[in-house]
C-alpha cells in the first residue's frame, strides 16, 4: 500500500477523494488504484479506491470494505493503520497510514536476495505480524512479498482485501483468492483456509526473500499448483535454524504446521519469557543490530536456564487452528472440528432480566420489537511485539480447559426427514456506503411515526405492529411490497413476512378444535391460507424467523404459565410440505431466550443462563446441543438481530459493560469489537459494518438509527413519539 516511487496522476484520476488531496499513484492492483494523498492536517496517507468496474458487484464491495474492518482489529505496529473510509462516485475508498518504503518484492528485485541478520529480522517481524493478526481473529489469506512493506521501523504486513474472520470458509472453485505461488494446498483444493494457510504463505515469502524465487516456482499456474500439491519446496541456500522453521511451515498438511506464536518463539530460540528473550529480541529487531549468536544467547547470572527448544509436535490436536475434515492423503483422514480461539477474560456473567409479555384474552400474545432498557505504539522495534506474543502464549497455557458443554461435529449429526440445505450466507451490502441524502419520507399510518428510506438501503421496513392498549391487542401493518404502502390488519396477533414478500405467517388468536396453536401460511397475492399445527395448549409460540430462501420458518416454543413466559424449545416448519418439526427442550437454562437461525441455517441458537455461565448455545434440528459460547453477552431478543449478514459475527450487549454493544466471532466467540453509542436496544445488522437500533426516548421522542461499529450515528431510519407502542420489523433488501 506504500512505495517510494509515486507516479503522476493519469487522465480520469480525481484530484481529490473526500477530504484528501491526491498527489500521485502509489500502485494499482486487482481491487483498485492506490493513491498518495494529503489529509486536512497535512499528513500523508495512502488511499485505495475500488475500481469502477467492480463497484457494482456487492460481493466485491463487501470484500473491499472488509479490508478496513479487518485491519482495524490488528495491532497497528503490524499493519498500515486504517484512518478513514468513504464513498466517491458510488465507489468506496479506504484511507490508511502511509508507510514510506518499498515492498519486499521491490526490495528483492532492486537489491537482490536478503541474507544474514536482515533476513532473520524480516522473519521475526513478519511472524510477529501474523501472530497479532491471528490473535485478532483474522486470517490474511494473501500474504506475499508484495504485501510486506519494508518500513523505516520494520516490516509491515498490508492489504487485507481478502482477509476473513477465523472459521470462515471460501472455496477456490467459486472464486479464487490469493496468489498461486504463495497459496497453501488447502486453498488450492478449495478447503477452509485458516491461520495455517498464512504460515504456509509466510514460509514461501521468506524463501522468496532469501533466494529471489518462490519455493514452488512462479512460472505457469498449472505447474506451480502441481508442485505445491505434490513436490517438495526448493529452499535454495536457506540456512538453519530458519530453514527448519520454514520447512515446517511448508508442510502439505496444515495440521502439522506450527502456529505463528510457535514460529516466533522458535526464531527467538526460547520457550518462556525472560531477560534472555528481551536481549535477543532487541538484538534481532533493531534495524542495525546483530543476528543471534550461533550458540544462542547467554543467560544472565541468577536467571534460570530455559529448557531447550522442543521439536514441533506432529499431533494435529496440538494446533488450535486445525480445520478438518480434509480429503485423503496428503492431508490425512481423521475428522474433528476446529478448536475456537480462547474467550477474553472478561468479568462475571450478566444478570438477565426477563422480557415482559402482555396478557391476551384468548391465546397468550407475543412481543413486537419494541424498545426496552436503558442507554445502552506504534512499537519502533519488534521486541515489544515479541514480548506481547509471549505473554499471550503464556496466558493461553495457563487458561483452564473449556467446560462449557459438548461439542459435536456437524458432519456427524443428521436428521431424517429434515431438509439438508447448504445455503451460502447472503451477500452483504457494501458497508460504509450508508446514504444520508436523497431519502424518501413516509408517515406511517396508525402511529405517530415517520419513516426515512433510500432505494439502496440493505434493510427495508416490511411490517410493523402497533399496540392498542385499550383493546389489549396488536394492530398489524404489513407492507404491500418493498416500497409499497402499509395495510391495516387485525386478524392475527402478529405476522411475519417472508424475505421475498410472497408469504405471510400469521400468529392465530385462537387454538384449533383439538387444542393445537396453528400458524397460518398465507399466499399474499391470492389470500390462500394453509394452517400448520405447532404446539398443544397450554404452550404457544412466538418470534417467527424465516430462512433466507423462505423455505423454512423457525418458531420459539413458549410457556405462558405464571407471571413470566419461558422458552421451552423450537418448531421448524417446512413450507413446501406444511410439516412442523416440534422440539421441546425442557431446560431452564434457555427459559429467557428465543431461537434464531444460525449463520448457515443448519442449526438454531438461543441465549442460555446456567449458574454463573451464560451466553449463546447452538442446537441441531433434533434439539441436541452442538456447541456453546459461554462468555458472550445477552442477545437483544429481536427478529434476526443476532447474526450478521455473512453469519460470521453476532451482536450482543457487553457482559461486563451493559451500556456498550459487543460484536463476537460467531464460531469462536472471540470478541472482535465493542462500542458505546446512542443505542438503547439493537434491532439487528444493517450490513457487515453497521447495526441499527432504538435510541433512548428524549422529550417524548425516540428514533431507529444506523450506527457504525465505532458507535457513531450514521443515519436516522425512523422517528416516533410512540416508541412504547411501536414494533418495527425489517427484512434484508434483495429478498423482499
Amino acid at each position: 500500500m506504500a512505495a517510494p516511487d509515486v507516479a503522476p496522476l493519469r487522465p480520469g484520476d480525481p484530484p481529490r477523494l473526500g477530504a484528501y488531496d491526491l498527489g500521485g499513484r502509489l500502485g494499482e492492483g486487482g481491487q483498485g488504484v492506490v493513491y498518495l494523498g494529503t489529509g486536512p492536517s497535512g499528513e500523508q496517507v495512502a488511499i485505495k479506491w475500488l475500481r469502477s468496474d467492480l463497484a457494482g458487484d456487492p460481493t466485491m464491495r463487501e470484500r473491499f470494505l472488509r479490508e478496513a474492518i479487518s485491519a482495524k482489529r490488528v495491532a497497528p505496529f503490524c499493519t498500515a493503520q486504517v484512518m478513514d473510509t468513504g464513498v466517491e462516485e458510488e465507489r468506496p475508498y479506504i484511507v490508511s497510514e502511509y508507510i514510506e518504503g518499498p515492498s519486499l518484492q521491490q526490495r528483492v528485485q532492486s537489491s537482490g536476495p536478503i541474507a544474514g541478520p536482515a533476513l532473520h529480522r524480516l522473519a521475526v517481524g513478519t511472524a510477529t505480524a501474523l501472530a497479532a493478526i491471528h490473535q485478532a481473529g483474522v486470517v490474511h489469506r494473501d500474504l506475499k512479498p508484495a504485501n510486506v512493506i519494508m518500513g523505516p521501523d520494520g516490516p509491515r504486513v498490508i492489504d487485507f482485501g481478502i482477509a476473513r474472520a477465523v472459521g470462515a470458509s471460501h472455496t477456490l472453485t467459486s472464486q479464487p483468492v490469493g496468489t498461486p505461488s504463495y497459496m497453501s494446498p488447502e486453498q488450492i483444493m478449495g478447503h477452509p483456509a485458516g491461520p495455517p494457510a498464512d504460515l504456509f504463505a509466510w514460509g514461501c515469502t521468506i524463501v522468496s526473500a532469501a533466494t529471489g524465487r518462490a519455493p514452488f516456482g512462479n512460472d505457469t499456474m498449472p505447474a506451480v499448483i502441481n508442485r505445491i500439491l505434490n513436490a517438495p519446496p526448493d529452499l535454495g541456500n536457506l540456512a538453519a535454524p530458519l530453514r527448519d522453521v520454514v520447512a515446517a511451515c511448508l508442510s502439505k498438511d496444515p495440521h502439522t504446521r506450527p502456529s505463528a506464536e510457535q514460529v516466533l518463539l522458535r526464531l527467538l530460540q526460547h520457550s518462556a519469557p525472560g531477560p534472555a528473550i528481551l536481549s535477543e529480541a532487541a538484538a534481532v529487531a533493531a534495524p542495525e543490530g546483530p543476528a543471534p549468536a550461533a550458540g544462542g544467547p547467554t543467560t544472565p547470572p541468577g536467571v534460570p536456564v530455559p529448557p531447550p527448544p522442543q521439536p514441533y509436535p506432529t499431533d494435529p490436536g496440538a494446533y488450535p487452528y486445525a480445520q478438518r475434515p480434509y480429503p485423503p492423503p496428503p492431508y490425512g483422514a481423521s475428522p474433528y472440528p476446529p478448536s475456537p480461539y480462547p474467550p477474553p477474560p472478561y468479568g462475571a456473567s450478566p444478570t438477565v432480566a426477563p422480557h415482559p409479555a402482555a396478557p391476551y384474552p384468548t391465546v397468550p400474545g407475543g412481543q413486537g420489537e419494541k424498545r426496552s432498557g436503558g442507554r445502552a505504539g506504534l512499537a519502533a522495534v519488534a521486541v515489544v511485539a515479541a514480548l506481547a506474543v509471549v505473554a499471550v502464549v503464556g496466558w493461553l497455557a495457563l487458561r483452564p480447559g473449556d467446560t462449557s458443554g459438548p461439542t459435536v461435529p456437524i458432519a456427524e449429526r443428521t436428521s431424517e426427514g429434515v431438509p439438508s440445505p447448504s445455503p451460502s450466507p447472503s451477500p452483504s451490502p457494501t458497508p460504509s456506503a450508508v446514504p444520508t441524502t436523497g431519502l424518501t419520507t413516509t408517515k406511517l399510518p396508525g402511529v405517530r411515526a415517520t419513516l426515512y428510506e433510500h432505494p439502496t438501503d440493505p434493510m427495508t421496513l416490511i411490517y410493523y405492529e402497533v399496540e392498542d392498549t385499550a383493546k389489549n391487542t396488536w394492530i398489524n401493518y404489513p407492507r404491500n411490497s418493498r416500497t409499497g404502502s402499509f395495510t391495516k390488519s387485525t386478524k392475527y396477533w402478529q405476522q411475519s413476512i417472508s424475505p421475498d414478500g410472497t408469504l405471510s405467517a400469521g400468529r392465530n388468536k385462537n387454538y384449533t378444535d383439538d387444542d393445537f396453536h396453528g400458524i397460518d401460511i398465507v399466499t399474499r397475492a391470492t389470500g390462500k391460507v394453509r394452517t400448520v399445527k405447532t404446539v398443544k395448549s397450554p404452550l404457544t409460540y412466538e418470534y417467527a424467523e424465516w430462512t433466507r430462501d423462505g423455505g423454512r420458518l423457525l418458531l420459539s416454543i413458549r410457556n405462558p404459565g405464571g407471571s413470566t413466559w419461558t422458552t421451552k424449545g423450537f418448531v421448524v416448519i417446512d413450507i413446501a410440505t406444511g410439516k412442523a418439526r416440534v422440539k421441546q427442550i425442557n431446560d431452564p437454562a434457555i427459559k429467557e431466550g428465543r431461537f434464531y437461525w444460525s449463520g448457515d441455517e443448519t442449526m438454531v441458537a438461543t441465549y442460555f443462563q446456567s449458574g454463573k455461565k451464560s451466553g449463546v448455545r447452538f442446537y441441531d434440528l433434533d434439539g441436541e446441543i452442538v456447541r456453546t459460547l459461554d462468555h458472550v453477552g445477552t442477545p437483544y431478543n429481536t427478529s434476526s438481530g443476532l447474526f450478521s449478514p455473512s453469519g460470521e459475527s453476532i451482536v450482543t450487549d457487553c457482559p461486563d459493560a451493559t451500556s456498550k454493544v459487543c460484536v463476537w466471532d460467531a464460531t469462536s466467540g472471540t470478541e472482535t469489537t465493542r462500542f458505546g453509542s446512542d443505542c438503547s436496544k439493537v434491532l439487528g445488522w444493517w450490513d457487515t459494518a453497521h447495526v441499527f437500533c432504538w435510541t433512548t426516548p428524549s422529550s417524548g421522542k425516540a428514533s431507529v438509527i444506523v450506527v457504525d461499529l465505532d458507535g457513531a450515528t450514521v443515519r436516522t431510519l425512523l422517528d416516533t413519539s410512540q416508541a412504547d407502542l411501536l414494533g418495527p420489523f425489517y427484512v434484508r433488501a434483495g429478498t423482499g
